[in-house]
């Protein structure tokens, strides 16, 4: 797994208790017992990236991540070996919505006028900020206390405020000289104020100020049945596509 890879799946792996992350076999399992719905929390990452998949290897994945929840099995681009779409239509996972990765260097984004501040999270807006990211990713109200607790756990976050009202939420997650750009949400009463142009400008300062050399980040590949505002901005604010990570998709077990 590259560098930027590595920097991506910590970003997310710091805020999962020590029991719901699993290593088999060179395949990170993470697990989040506050959203069994949500494939996006409940992943299978890395199968095939650092030496070639196996079936052994990718049961145990399965059999770790358990069949009450839904989960992606995200498959890179340079995953190994080829029949791996084969095993996992044998298993009854399906291609879900793939995410395209890009990256960009540290020259400062052009600030566009917006009537919202940018504040810092800390603990006086953690609740704010979960609820923010909750909210803008569809996730149940129990996923709440894990985004809220971001700040506190290696990242740095942003509210954008609309006078008292916060508006948007964004964070910045920096290791081995990456800055990873993540948890960017804005609550449907607040867009089109250009909270996200502000916030992507706001991280991408400040990944350079710590000494990152580049930045990256993720979102759902563009089609044309799902929305693409986040694809715009982010492309908008100077990043550059990188590759599609497929994502297959196992749906949860009905409970009898």
């Amino acid at each position: 797994m590259d560098r930027e890879a590595r920097v991506s799946l910590a970003a997310y792996r710091c805020l999962y208790a020590a029991s719901a992350v699993t290593e088999i076999g060179g395949v990170t399992v993470l697990r989040a017992e506050a959203a069994p719905q949500s494939p996006m929390l409940n992943q299978i990452v890395g199968l095939g990236v650092d030496e070639p998949a196996s079936e052994v290897v990718l049961d145990a994945a399965l059999a770790a991540i358990g069949d009450d929840v839904a989960c992606y099995v995200a498959v890179a681009p340079e995953a190994q070996p080829v029949e791996l779409a084969g095993w996992l239509r044998e298993r009854g996972l399906e291609p879900g919505w793939g995410w395209m990765s890009f990256r960009r260097n540290l020259e400062p984004v052009p600030r566009r006028p917006t009537s919202l501040d940018l504040v810092r999270v800390g603990p006086a807006e953690a609740q704010d900020f979960g609820r923010i990211v909750a909210t803008g990713y569809g996730l149940p109200d129990a996923v709440v206390p894990w985004t809220a607790h971001a700040w506190n756990l290696g990242w740095e976050c942003w509210l954008a405020v609309d006078g008292d009202e916060p508006a948007a939420a964004a964070g910045l997650f920096v290791s081995e000289g990456v800055g990873y750009i993540g948890f960017a949400a804005t609550l449907p009463e607040h867009r089109g104020k250009g909270a996200q142009n502000a916030l992507l400008a706001e991280r991408i300062e400040r990944a350079r100020e710590v000494g990152c050399d580049v930045v990256v980040t993720e979102t759902g590949e563009r089609r044309d049945d799902l929305p693409s505002n986040s694809y715009r901005n982010i492309l908008r604010a100077g990043f550059t596509e990188v590759a599609v990570r497929a994502n297959w998709l196992r749906p949860a077990r009905a409970s009898s």
